[in-house]
């Protein structure tokens, strides 16, 4: 991992403003020593996803919780946090009923769990925006397969075949370059929008894993997917999302699930 990060980041080294610097996100030390100049802060060191999360416990709490409180802790007056949070928090939403950030947060993973505690402190600490994102979807240098959209696509133009489980299940989704648009909007922003939690994802794109399929099939005609007759999906999320409260704001975002799945094929067949 540590190699295809130095191959990734090389396309950044002619920018004399980037500075790199190898180390842990848990080193108060060093974090401290990184903070001293800076106006903004992203903590976007993570354990992502409830699997990942699950299988390394310790390392999640340590991660997701206790270095961004540390963070909060030692950031100095008038520094900001723009922190990417997300919006598997809501857990199992009311169906029809969309979540808005106004919903009780119900999270059902321990990913969900430390990410919604995380958010609590940062708002209480104020001087702050969170990100509510939606399921990544896209191409990028570093592409999560175990992401819905990118994984359902892959599986169609390899596989051609997927079984379902829960197909009704629904969620909503953000392309990645929408992610890092939401990120830059934020920053031009921050007084109109501080201390205030923002769901972030496409407002057409709450879908079941069926009509996610039923849309990748439009684009992979000879995609066959089927629900499974017995079994049930460990990950229990399920709800619509409201994007209105930042869409209030001017921001919109881009790239749709169409394009999204269209880059998707292509890349996975190079």
């Amino acid at each position: 991992m540590l190699e295809l990060m130095k191959i990734l980041m090389l396309d950044c080294c002619h920018n004399e403003k980037l500075t790199i610097i190898r180390g842990d996100v848990r080193d108060k030390e060093l974090i401290s020593k990184c903070l001293k100049k800076v106006e903004a802060i992203f903590p976007l060191a993570c354990l992502t996803g409830a699997p990942l999360c699950s299988k390394d416990p310790v390392g999640a709490q340590t991660t997701n919780f206790d270095a961004v409180k540390m963070i909060l802790d030692i950031r100095s007056k008038g520094q900001i946090i723009i922190f990417p949070t997300t919006n598997s928090g809501y857990g199992i939403g009311q169906e029809g009923i969309y979540c808005t950030e106004e919903t009780p947060l119900n999270p059902v993973s321990l990913y969900g769990c430390l990410k919604v505690e995380i958010e609590k402190l940062i708002l209480e600490a104020r001087d702050c925006i969170t990100l509510r994102l939606a399921t990544v979807m896209g191409i990028s240098p570093r592409m999560r397969l175990d992401l819905l959209v990118n994984d359902f696509t892959y599986r169609a133009v390899n596989d051609r075949l997927l079984v379902l489980f829960e197909p009704h299940f629904k969620r909503n989704y953000i392309h990645v370059r929408n992610a890092a648009r939401a990120f830059i909007f934020c920053l031009e922003n921050f007084n109109q929008m501080k201390d205030e939690p923002y769901n972030v994802g496409l407002s057409d794109a709450n879908l079941s894993k069926w009509e996610l399929c039923e849309e990748i099939k439009k684009q992979v005609p000879d995609f066959y997917f089927v629900e499974a007759e017995v079994g049930e999906d460990p990950d229990k999320r399920n709800y619509i999302v409201s994007n209105a409260k930042i869409e209030a704001m001017g921001f919109k975002a881009e790239y749709s699930l169409q394009q999204s799945i269209a880059e998707l094929e292509k890349g996975i067949k190079l």
